[in-house]
Order: C-alpha cells, then structure tokens, then sequence
C-alpha cells in the first residue's frame, strides 16, 4: 500500500508541474531582463535580474525557468531570490521538473506568496556552468597566451515571452579574437554589451560565441575524499586527499625551467601555489603527498580563518596533475552539540580549496565514535548516500560507524553545512580506559613474573664481549653514515653557491661541516678505542675508515676550492668540468672502500 501510495504522490506532483508550466507559458511575461555573464574565470557565471508580471486572470504561485540548451549539461549551481527594496532578499525553493513537448532542463520556482493578478516581481537567478570554456588551440608551448571559447546564447532563455532583455558579458582581458555580432554589440576592453532587444519569443535561441584570452587558474579537482574523524573526548581530525589537475590548454613542447623563472610572462596560464582557506579553530596542519611534507608552503593566521598557502613541488601547466593531502585539528565543542544522549554534528561538507573552485567528484567519510547509533544525515542540497561503512582504530571492538557521501560537479555556492545527528550512550566512554588500564596491568604483572624468574643456566662472559662489540660496532656505522652525509650535503651547498653565488652560505655551510664533522671524528675515534679496549680486531679496518675519510675530506675542500675559482673567473668552465670530473670518480673510489669496510665490520 505504501508503494502504491509514493507512486500515486509522484504521479500527482508531475501533473500539477506539467499543469503549472502549461499555465505559467500563458499568463507570466518578462518584463525587464538583465544578463551579467562573468567570463573572468574558468566558470561561466550568469547572473539575470529580471522583472516578472503575471498578465493572467488568476494569482500564481510558481514560475518556470529553463536552462540553455547549449550549458545545460554543464549547470553545477542555481539559485533564485527575490529582490526587495526595503526586505533582504530571500531565496525561493527550486525543484527540476520536466515539460509537455519540450526536451531540456527545468526547474519551478515556488513563490513565497501567490503573485496577484497585475502584480510585478524582481527576481534574480543565479546560474554557474562549468567545464564551459574551452582550450583553443587546445595545446599552447610555454610562451603562448591561453585562449578559450564560449558558446551560449544571445537571448535569456525562458518559456515566457520577453519585452526587453540586455546582456553584459565581462571576459578575463581585453584581447578578444572573434565574438558574434548580433544587435551591434559595443565592446570596451573587456566588457562587451548585447542589446536591448525588445519583444524577444519564448524559448528565442541564437548563438553566442565569443574567442577570447584567459589566463586565469583553469584548476580542477578531479577527486577529493574528505574524511572527519569525530571524537568524544574533545577533538575533530579533519583530512582532505586531494587529485588537483589543470584542466587548461594542454603544454606542447618541453618544458624550460630556465625561461620560467627569467621571463615573467612564460607559462603565464601556469599554476604556482592557491590559498586554501581553514576553519579559524584549525590546529596542528600538515601538508604533504607520497614523497613526505611539503614545505613549501606558509600558514597565516586571521581573525575569522586560517589562510594556507598551498604551492606544489612543481608549477602546474596544462594536462598537469599533481595529489597531495591536508590535514588538521578541531576542537570539537565548536561543531558537536548534544541534549543527553542526542548528539549533532554541523559541520561544511567541503571547505574552500582555492578561488572558483571546481570539484568534479567529492566524498566525504564522516567517522562517528563507536557505539554511535541512529543515523541521520540533513544535508542543504540532495547528495548521494552510500552504504555505511566500518572503521577500526586503536582500542576499537565492534568498529566505528561511517557514513560515506557523494556528490558531483560542485563549486563554491555548494560551501555548505551539513548535520549528522545519532544517540550514543556515554557509558560507552569508559570503555577506552578500562581496556587501557586493564592492557598496563597485564603488562606490569607479566614483567613481576618475568624478573622474577632466572631462565639462565650459567654466564658466558664471551657473549657478553661479543654483545659489547656488536654494539659499539653498530654505533660506528651511525657515525660514519652521518659523516657520509654532511659530505652529500655539503655538495648541495656548492651547487646554490655556484648559482646564487652568495659567499657567505658558501661559508657558513663549511663551517658547519668542519664542525660537525670534528665531532663525529671523535666519536668515532672513542668507538675505536673501547673497541681495541675489548680486544677486538674491528679496530684496526675502523683506524683505516678514518684514513680514507681524512683523503675523502681532502677531495671534498678541493671541489669547494675549484668552484670559488670558477665563481670567480679564475678557471673556464670546461676546464673545471674536466676537474670535478676527476674529483668525483676519485671521490666515489674512496667512498666504496669505505662501504666495503663498513659491510665487513
């Protein structure tokens, strides 16, 4: 009965959509119609501020709006409000529906109250397209311009008849190839305006294109999985795992990081860092990818947010990609509430990643404590919910809930609350302690008994040597790798210094090697002693480790010295290519017999 009584509501509320828009083509007009189509970015964004009349015998309740059949299956966002002169504007309920005879997209706009018969009503519809703008020529080499086109529509597309509309179309620069012409349009640097026309037909279709420069950020996330790990005990652990690609004009050609850093305008379409905005309460952020943390990146704190500035290993060109993950902290009294055993989680579905941001798919993992049960999720837009799923973390029995949701094609109008209420029964929290106190008693009860008990039969004075040795064996090792690595270091500072050619990095690194590399010297030196103390032939191969490191260090200051000499023209280039080269093979003959005795201690 239930089954047959949701298809008889749905068949209901189709017919009266059907019914409504058959009505609205009859008796609403448009009176005055402003289109403001922001072209600056890589979304389309269209503004229309319209004044509606209802020239019909009766009062009505809804309009129906209709989307371009040319950016319809681009639309990411639509929103509709209305416009007063002393109330704040308010937003109308939209729903999709479809229309008798005609293909598209349509969506009724439910007034808040009936428009009388004769009245008039400003509205504003607010549209974002994305993935409208297309690359052309789809591949540019490093020091071309990035063009793009747009294909729309001269007239504001609607089932109801127009008396004047006029469009304003703002681009990202004045440097326009072609547009289209209709009505001699006047254009002022970046500005074109079509228009007025008068009297324009329902549903009036003619194209608008428009060929134009536009460098801006054509950055896309092609995924996101935001997980929100929500715990009891006073804090919320946030991370967003996110695939970044430029979705602009394809690199042809090699790529010159010389010219990119002499030439300001080379790769001018490039990326090289965005600001992602975090909540104000966000603590303990980390940015990193597969390799490790980025450190390239800087963290500034506001009044209302903080502000991090995220900029890759490498500068992002077209048909670039690169994936990273954020990550950070929340205390969670700013975003829990609870009345007993009821709790609710408010929190963004997606926070701001950079400007325009264009997300083509999105999940977020909402991790509830265990024990959470009665799930209920109230989101601002429909989303698509997937089966929950279970987490195991430390001190985990039965697993924690999650609740996994998905949702496509978004933008920054889709920034956005969304709240998770469930019950959860505090005694539950005890849980964590008891098992904790009861793993540490076991422990300590397992070490009284193990002291206690002697499992040895008699001492063997020649394993404990032996067990000496070995240690101090190992401590060598560690200080030879790390005198090893100020030598490697050491090198990256002779390689900026030929570069920057800034003396006194140059000096300070060489003081820091010559002092930390005095230190581990007399580490070693100490190791050798205790090891010939313990009677113990590996001294003498760690005597002849510190030999070949004393002429490893003579090869070290030498390439030091012949690139002070090349920085100051004292010796030709191909001269000191020959030189190093010398250098380098005796150096690394010198490390491999230290390798050697080191696999033999």
């Amino acid at each position: 009965m239930r089954l047959f009584h949701s298809y008889f509501s749905l068949l209901a509320c189709y017919l009266l959509a059907v019914a409504a828009a058959e009505q609205h083509e009859a008796s609403l007009v448009n009176e005055d119609v402003k289109r403001a189509v922001d072209l600056s970015s890589h979304l389309a964004k269209i503004t229309v501020d319209l004044i509606v009349s209802n020239q019909g015998t009766t009062s009505v309740s809804s309009m129906l709006l209709a989307l371009d059949p040319e950016l319809q299956d681009h639309l990411a966002y639509i929103g509709v409000g209305v416009k007063g002169e002393e109330e704040e504007d308010s937003s109308l309920e939209l729903q999709e529906t479809t229309v008798k005879e005609r293909s598209g997209r349509f969506f009724i706009a439910r007034f808040n109250s009936p428009l009388a018969k004769g009245s008039k009503l400003k509205l504003s519809v607010d549209t974002v397209y994305t993935h409208a703008l297309l690359p052309y020529p789809t591949h540019i080499t490093q020091a071309e311009r990035q063009f793009v086109v747009f294909e729309g529509n001269h007239y504001f597309y609607s089932p109801y008849p127009t008396r004047s509309q006029s469009t304003r179309v703002r681009l990202a620069s004045k440097n326009v190839e072609s547009y289209t012409k209709l009505g001699n349009p006047s254009k002022s640097d970046e500005i074109i305006e079509y228009g007025p026309f008068q009297d324009v037909a329902p549903y009036s279709q003619d194209t608008l294109k428009i060929h134009y420069e536009n460098n801006s950020p054509f950055l896309t996330i092609s995924a996101i999985t935001r997980t929100i790990e929500v715990s009891h005990w006073g804090n919320i652990a946030v991370e967003e795992t996110i695939d970044l690609r430029h979705t602009g004009a394809i690199l042809k050609g090699p790529f010159s990081r010389y010219d990119y850093q002499r030439q300001s305008d080379s790769g001018i379409s490039s990326i090289k860092s965005f600001k992602t905005i975090l909540p104000a309460a966000a603590q303990d952020v980390y940015y990193r990818d597969e390799i490790g943390n980025i450190s390239t990146s800087h963290l500034l704190i506001l009044d209302d947010s903080v502000e991090m500035e995220i900029r890759p290993r490498f500068p992002l060109f077209g048909g670039w990609k690169t994936h990273y993950i954020i990550g950070y902290n929340l205390p969670s009294y700013e975003y829990l509430y609870n009345l007993g055993d009821q709790y609710a989680l408010k929190m963004r579905l997606v926070d701001h990643v950079f400007d325009d941001q264009l997300i083509d798919s999105l999940t977020v993992k909402i991790i509830l404590p265990e024990g959470a049960k009665s799930i209920q999720v109230d989101t601002p837009y429909p989303i698509q919910r997937l089966p929950d799923e279970l987490h195991y973390t430390y001190l985990d029995t039965f697993g924690r809930p999650v609740v996994v949701t998905q949702k496509k094609n978004l933008v920054e109008q889709h920034i956005q609350d969304i709240v998770v209420n469930y019950t959860f029964n505090k005694i539950l929290m005890l849980q964590e302690p008891l098992l904790v106190v009861g793993a540490f008693y076991i422990l300590f009860f397992t070490v009284i008994v193990y002291v206690r008990l002697d499992f040895s039969i008699t001492k063997d004075p020649a394993a404990e040597v032996r067990m000496k040795v070995a240690s101090i064996t190992e401590q060598v090792l560690t200080s030879v790798n790390k005198r090893l690595g100020l030598y490697r270091h050491f090198d990256e500072v002779i390689n900026k210094y030929k570069q920057s050619r800034d003396t006194g990095a140059l000096n300070s690194g060489r003081k820091t090697l010559e002092s930390e590399h005095r230190t581990l010297t007399n580490e070693i030196a100490s190791l050798q002693s205790r090891l010939k103390a313990e009677g113990s032939d590996l001294a003498d191969k760690v005597g002849e480790i510190q030999k070949l490191d004393g002429q490893l260090k003579e090869h070290v200051m030498r390439s030091c010295q012949e690139a002070e000499r090349l920085v100051a023209g004292k010796v030709k280039k191909e001269l000191y290519i020959d030189n190093e080269k010398q250098l380098s093979a005796k150096r690394q003959e010198i490390i491999s017999r230290i390798d050697n005795l080191l696999d033999s201690l």
